[in-house]
């Protein structure tokens, strides 16, 4: 039966099968072995990750004032498969999902509180830095990840019908290489990368739905009780990622932000409204006058300082970067017919405000309990401190109940979302993978997330994401240069721009 299937996913199946043995059978060692590399790698490569996700960034930002931006992504006819509204649904569930919920409240309050990013903790001072913190990191520069990734791959697949793999987008750079050895390598690289990306995420989901129900109802947190919240989940989401992308993910994306805008709903009224409103205000002004400094701070003379940009900053990096293929390659199919502004305003900016809303709301609530003693948050398990804020407030446990259910079908969207993009990967870029397919990485999936928790919590799946990124941001370096590249060539066969051809002096002879 194995002899059906291509190299690219015996091998990357292979690899991903062995380490979800090793985590089993040698925790401490796979522990003690991943610790020691993503300190290596954050303390060696930050400066890098820095540097190339700002790159992508300021590519992204000049294809949105660019002339050809006016390029279709696909053939001069092709219409867009899904409403605006759909689409923005599907690549935010995508894209951010479960880490919105989980982070929602922790991240800002741990700046507040716990970790200051500038040494303000507990101050009127230290609210403005968390927030604009927190924004820094789940903002442009998140989304400018996905967008590079999913804008190649759409280029030139629906453009110039190229595969939709990795590899693919490589070829004005290395050309034949990319269907050859080459170009699998490359492809194992990127599906390695997904598995950790997408494997982190549901490790996230799993514990705070564990921490919810220990929080509500004295659940214990242990690896059993994960066990079994992923054994339920992984069948729910092999049920959807089954019915395809046009019917069971497009329902439970859209499923999605309507129960997101419930929750919001529910504690923006609930909540310190009028703060909320004035917090995102000042921190929208704040973020984008202190975003060229944020992108290159390293901290070079202060060991605690960087100390802090490797915990947050570079594992964020390396979470996107990770993640990347599968939000890239699902974004990429889902955008067919949009042209190249459209598709880079809307994947920037529009997830990034209404991030920034989640954050003011959710953070900012968490921060003013905590900052006029009604509550102590941060004190509370990363997990648990959403919870620890829903029940300072009259509707507490609905609220509670509807984010439970909200991080399972985020927990649900992600997964199937990856199983049904692995397959695309492992298939040669079909646009349809098949059952059997997809079946298989969905189990790989889920018991990488539950290795991974076993052998050392949420470290584990933080060292491992990190480790994983390194090797792709190479291959997303590669990709941006072709797609340059293929882009101009394609602009001055066309006239666009600066290619126009000069206008004809009727008066010359």
């Amino acid at each position: 039966m194995l002899k059906n299937f291509s190299p690219v996913f015996k091998i990357s199946a292979g690899i991903m099968l062995l380490l979800v043995i090793i985590g089993v059978s040698w925790p401490d060692g796979l522990e003690t072995a991943t610790t020691n590399i993503q300190a290596f790698i954050a303390n060696k490569f930050g400066w890098y990750y820095l540097i190339v996700v700002t790159l992508f960034v300021m590519v992204c930002l000049f294809l949105l004032i660019s002339p050809v931006g006016r390029i279709k992504l696909g053939k001069s006819d092709d219409k867009p498969e899904f409403s605006r509204p759909t689409w923005i649904a599907m690549l935010f569930s995508a894209g951010m999902g479960i880490g919105l919920v989980f982070w929602g409240t922790a991240e800002p309050i741990s700046h507040y509180a716990v970790n200051s990013p500038t040494g303000e903790a507990g101050t009127e001072q230290g609210i403005k830095d968390a927030m604009r913190f927190t924004y820094f990191h789940w903002g442009i520069h998140a989304w400018a990840i996905y967008g590079i990734v999913a804008l190649v791959l759409a280029y030139f697949n629906f453009r110039h019908s190229k595969k939709g793999l990795i590899s693919a987008t490589l070829q004005p750079l290395i050309g034949n290489k990319s269907e050859g050895n080459t170009g699998k390598v490359i492809d194992i690289l990127a599906v390695i990368a997904t598995v950790m990306g997408v494997a982190t995420t549901l490790g996230f989901g799993a514990v705070q739905i564990n921490g919810g129900l220990s929080y509500l109802y004295g659940i214990p947190v242990n690896i059993v009780m994960q066990f079994i919240i992923v054994s339920i989940v992984t069948v729910l989401f092999m049920i959807s990622a089954w019915t395809g992308l046009s019917k069971g993910i497009r329902i439970l994306s859209n499923a999605n932000m309507v129960l997101a805008v419930i929750l919001f709903g529910l504690i923006f009224v609930m909540g310190p409204t009028m703060f909320v409103l004035n917090l995102f205000t000042n921190t929208l002004g704040t973020y984008v006058q202190n975003l060229p400094a944020m992108s290159f701070r390293i901290a070079p003379l202060d060991p605690n300082v960087r100390q802090w940009i490797n915990d947050w900053t570079i594992f964020y990096w390396a979470w996107w970067i990770a993640w990347s293929p599968f939000v890239g390659i699902f974004i990429a199919r889902v955008s067919r017919g949009r042209s190249i502004r459209e598709f880079v305003f809307t994947v920037l900016l529009v997830p990034s405000v209404i991030g920034f809303l989640w954050f003011a709301t959710f953070g900012g609530t968490a921060i003013s309990l905590e900052h006029n003693a009604i509550a102590t948050i941060s004190t509370l398990a990363t997990e648990e401190s959403l919870f620890g804020v829903f029940s300072n407030f009259p509707l507490g446990m609905v609220a509670s109940v509807v984010a439970m259910v909200l991080i399972g079908t985020f927990f649900i969207t992600s997964a199937d979302s990856g199983t049904f993009v692995l397959g695309m990967m492992t298939t040669g870029g079909s646009q349809n993978p098949g059952h059997t397919i997809k079946l298989t990485w969905g189990v790989l999936l889920s018991a990488t997330a539950l290795a991974l928790l076993y052998t050392g919590g949420l470290q584990a799946l933080q060292n491992t994401m990190i480790i994983a990124a390194l090797p792709f941001s190479i291959i997303m370096l590669m990709m941006t240069v072709s797609f340059v590249k293929s882009l101009y060539r394609e602009a001055r066969e066309l006239g666009v721009g600066r290619f126009n051809p000069p206008k004809k002096n009727k008066d010359r002879k």
